[in-house]
């Protein structure tokens, strides 16, 4: 059997950003206006580093460039996927990313950024951003260049266990009041299309107008739901979504279950609860990665967690 693989999170202060990473999740972050956390992050920008075991103070992406064998092989210059946790005291801006194509011709080759939100808590009044009302590139330009932002920007409301896909070149937003569990590409390219004005250190941040319209989709399209329920044991295993970049899951465990891990690697967060995998203890808040040929697991407790893999092995 080979050892599971515990990360240390990186927390990203931010203008929007709250204390619900120390208050829901005992961590220590550096400051009140803490708004990400990077659970299982290669990124040069926020590089996870192992804290348990045979490769203790490595990080994830050092693993992932002399061990490829712990990730089944997989090709590729980066880690391929990153999992933030989000805590929006305060709304995030008005954004869109790139796709593949559009990132490595602008970005020095860098990874598009295909991205989705479980919701882990919201505000009872809480809503998102998810697409505009422009039915052209030409509308588009029009509203954006007279700054009708509530003409353009599609608002709604959220809940609990909510989840959604979000596609490159869809305008969206985080607002404020809500925690998520991000899993996404591992990239860190957004193009901010309106920040409210708001002022850091004293000035606007930067906007990308000019990108932000090269890559929205013109009309907005809603991806269709994709959920799936299977029964394993105690667990009620939910699939939220699977996609040409991975694929991920929604475990909810009361008891004990065993599961195979076939995939090249498999990530899991945990979200609520507590309990073991293996005889190990697992609680709220780690991030763990089962390497590929990990075999069978046995998950025992009372649970929630978040579970991601890469979907195509290239």
């Amino acid at each position: 059997m080979k050892e599971i693989i515990f990360l240390e999170p990186v927390f990203k202060e931010m203008i929007w950003g709250g204390t619900r990473l120390r208050d829901d999740f005992s961590y220590e972050i550096p400051g009140d206006h803490t708004g990400e956390c990077w659970a299982v992050s290669a990124h040069p920008n926020g590089d996870c580093t192992v804290n348990d075991g045979a490769w203790k103070g490595k990080s994830l992406r050092w693993l992932w460039e002399e061990h490829r064998e712990l990730f089944g092989g997989q090709k590729g210059d980066v880690f391929p996927l990153l999992v933030k946790i989000i805590d929006a005291k305060a709304d995030l801006s008005i954004q869109v990313h790139p796709d593949d194509v559009y990132a490595k011709e602008h970005e020095n080759g860098a990874l598009g950024k295909t991205e989705c939100w479980y919701i882990l808590d919201c505000d009872p009044d809480a809503s998102i951003v998810i697409g505009h009302y422009a039915k052209s590139k030409e509308e588009l330009e029009s509203m954006i260049a007279d700054k009708r932002w509530n003409d353009l920007i599609r608002v709604l409301p959220v809940h609990k266990g909510d989840f959604f896909q979000i596609e490159p070149g869809t305008v969206h937003a985080i607002k404020k009041g809500t925690l998520i569990l991000e899993t996404q590409q591992n990239s860190d390219i957004t193009y901010r299309l309106y920040d409210y004005d708001r002022l850091s250190d004293g000035k606007p941040r930067q906007l990308h107008i000019e990108k932000s319209i090269d890559v929205i989709r013109c009309p907005h399209k809603d991806q269709k739901g994709m959920r799936s329920i299977k029964s394993f044991e105690d667990a009620r295993v939910e699939q939220l979504v699977s996609c040409s970049y991975y694929s991920v899951e929604k475990i909810d465990l009361d008891g004990r279950a065993a599961f195979d891990q076939k995939e090249s690697f498999r990530i899991f967060s945990v979200l609520d609860g507590s309990g073991s995998i293996d005889g190990t203890p697992i609680s709220k808040g780690a991030h763990f990665i089962l390497p590929y040929g990990y075999g069978t697991y046995q998950l025992s407790g009372t649970m929630m967690l978040i579970s991601s893999y890469v979907t195509k092995i290239e």
